[in-house]
């Protein structure tokens, strides 16, 4: 049996009635302020427990990266294969109509000629079409001494510029350290952020680049990064949700 199905017959409704109850024009403003925009208890504690325990199976996902091999960092994560169990696919469904709309009057501002769709299923076949196939969604393990390098997730032609990175563990309970870490670039001139997450908190950010105002008017285009600093103790596992599939 897969070990998924039982997220398939449990999609706990708590977290769809969240997501009906956000304020998007709140998190919008908080995105334009500052680089990312946090949703408290996205996800409960049985949500987090369940999903957690997947990363033992190997049933339900395409592949199982080592970072230490591919010089990410250290630490590991699986990608789900599709299909994806239920809570992950209503969560990437219903989340991306109103990041959908963010993300068009942020193209807009960057003078970028992209728009997305309203539908998920619709901006996916776009990304099939170019040949990226491949589900993204994803779960991360880390360990003491682990570790994630800065980065960007472009998989391929075509990328959906927000995606989310969801806690499945309590900080100061289950680890300690493995703070959630955003950069920003600014011809040349850095920022660094750390967001404060609890378990089953949400973080929105860019995968790329976001508007930020200009001096003279106008927008600039501020590249982004992000990671997760070093774990000191304990286990830390996050879901990250992206929208694009890839190549």
């Amino acid at each position: 049996m897969n070990p998924l199905a039982t997220l398939e017959r449990a999609v706990p409704d708590p977290t769809l009635e969240r997501i009906e109850q956000l304020d998007w024009p709140a998190l919008e403003a908080e995105l334009d302020a500052n680089g990312s925009a946090l949703i408290p208890r996205l996800l409960d504690d049985a949500a987090c427990a369940r999903l957690a325990s997947l990363y033992r199976q190997d049933a339900g996902f395409r592949s199982r990266i080592v970072m230490e091999r591919q010089g990410f960092g250290r630490g590991e994560y699986k990608y789900f294969a599709y299909p994806l169990p239920a809570l992950l696919g209503r969560l990437r469904h219903r989340l991306y109509p109103p990041l959908a709309a963010i993300a068009n009057r942020w193209n807009q501002r960057l003078g970028l000629d992209t728009r997305y769709p309203a539908r998920l299923d619709s901006f996916l076949a776009r990304c099939h079409r170019a040949g990226q196939c491949r589900p993204t969604p994803l779960l991360l393990q880390y360990g003491p001494g682990c570790y994630n390098r800065l980065h960007q997730d472009l998989y391929g032609e075509h990328v959906f510029p927000l995606q989310l990175a969801i806690l499945l563990s309590a900080p100061e309970q289950d680890f300690s350290g493995g703070e959630f870490v955003l950069t920003e670039n600014i011809a040349g001139q850095q920022r660094a952020e750390v967001v404060p997450l609890g378990k089953g908190d949400a973080v929105l950010f860019p995968v790329d680049l976001r508007p930020v105002p200009g001096k003279r008017g106008g927008f600039r285009r501020a590249a982004m990064r992000h990671g997760v600093s070093l774990i000191r103790s304990g286990e830390r596992r996050t879901l990250g949700l992206i929208f694009h599939d890839a190549s």
